[in-house]
């Protein structure tokens, strides 16, 4: 029996989404090939940490320092290093974000360990490990078998699982001891501050009409935010329309925006790269309206329509108009 360990990533006493995702699909794996899920905590106090992680595996490893309260790659990669030398698990799962586009690397040097990136699936062939990865712009996935060693990292791009429900299975918390740190903190935690904050809380919509650069121009917007309101929902949007300025970034879906959960998500314009995609992994009805037949928004979508998303928008409001 092997060890599949998630990283457990957290931010102001909260554990991030992501983590719950890799847990899931930890235990798919666990279940199927008789290893066991270790969760693996690093913070500065770990009550309600603990608590949010029970039931979801077998065992929970708490490294508890005043150093880890926040996100400090150097030290991490301290903790992580020796606790991967003394366990020496199957397979290591990190998100794919800000801390592990970090931290993985350097774990993976300081360990030996072969190490892939940006992962929407793994899986166990026998004593082989392979990862799916999606290439051109999310049109074709792409899989990958490592080289034979003994313990593999792969980052996990957020949104790939489902969170599912704790599997009430009995978790044992282990009370590791820290290591010492190999050098003094290089960096200093200065606060953290969402810039996706705003008017709009598009979070709590239980109807989202979502704009992206297929709408064309600026002045499309306003179309959109109509039917949004006809709709009792809100306007919502992807990335390139917050670089183009043309809505704050309040608005924004995806994985440097906000993740959303609406009962139906109306996308217009949007090709569905990864990073807006994992932002609706939790929506109810997503329809997708796209010019282009093979844009990857369709694999999200439960309806779609190609068609331009302006002529949608202007049938769509007559109809509303009506009633």
């Amino acid at each position: 029996m092997a060890e599949i360990v998630v990283v457990a990533e957290h931010r102001e006493g909260q554990v991030r989404e992501v983590t719950l995702q890799m847990l899931s699909k930890a235990s798919e794996l666990g279940r199927a090939h008789g290893h066991q899920v270790v969760a693996a905590l690093l913070c500065a106090g770990s009550d309600g940490l603990v608590g949010a992680l029970e039931g979801r595996a077998d065992e929970i490893v708490v490294y508890e320092d005043d150093r880890l309260e926040h996100f400090d790659p150097d030290a991490y990669a301290d903790v992580l290093g020796a606790f991967l030398a003394e366990r020496s698990p199957l397979l290591v799962l990190l998100g794919h974000t800000a801390w592990s586009m970090d931290l993985a690397p350097a774990l993976a040097v300081r360990t030996g360990h072969p190490l892939a990136t940006d992962c929407v699936d793994v899986l166990l062939d026998g004593p082989a490990v392979k990862v799916v990865r999606q290439v051109y712009s999310g049109k074709m996935f792409a899989r990958s078998a490592f080289r034979s060693a003994g313990s593999y990292l792969v980052t996990i791009r957020p949104g790939s699982f489902p969170v599912g429900t704790t599997s009430g299975r009995q978790t044992t918390i282990t009370r590791a001891s820290v290591p010492v740190f190999s050098a003094a903190a290089q960096r200093r935690f200065a606060g953290f501050r969402d810039s996706s904050g705003g008017g709009v809380d598009i979070t709590q919509a239980d109807v989202l009409v979502s704009v992206g650069r297929g709408i064309g121009d600026e002045q499309n917007i306003e179309p959109a935010r109509e039917v949004a309101a006809l709709l009792g929902g809100a306007l919502s949007c992807s990335r390139p329309v917050v670089d183009k300025k043309w809505l704050p970034k309040y608005h924004q879906v995806g994985t440097s925006g906000k993740s959303v959960k609406p009962k139906v998500y109306l996308a217009l314009g949007i090709s569905g790269a990864f990073q807006h995609l994992a932002g609706i992994t939790g929506a109810g009805t997503v329809i997708a309206v796209n010019k282009d037949k093979k844009a990857p928004i369709f694999r999200a979508a439960d309806y779609g329509a190609v068609a331009d998303a302006l002529d949608v928008l202007d049938a769509l409001k007559a109809e509303l108009l009506k009633k």
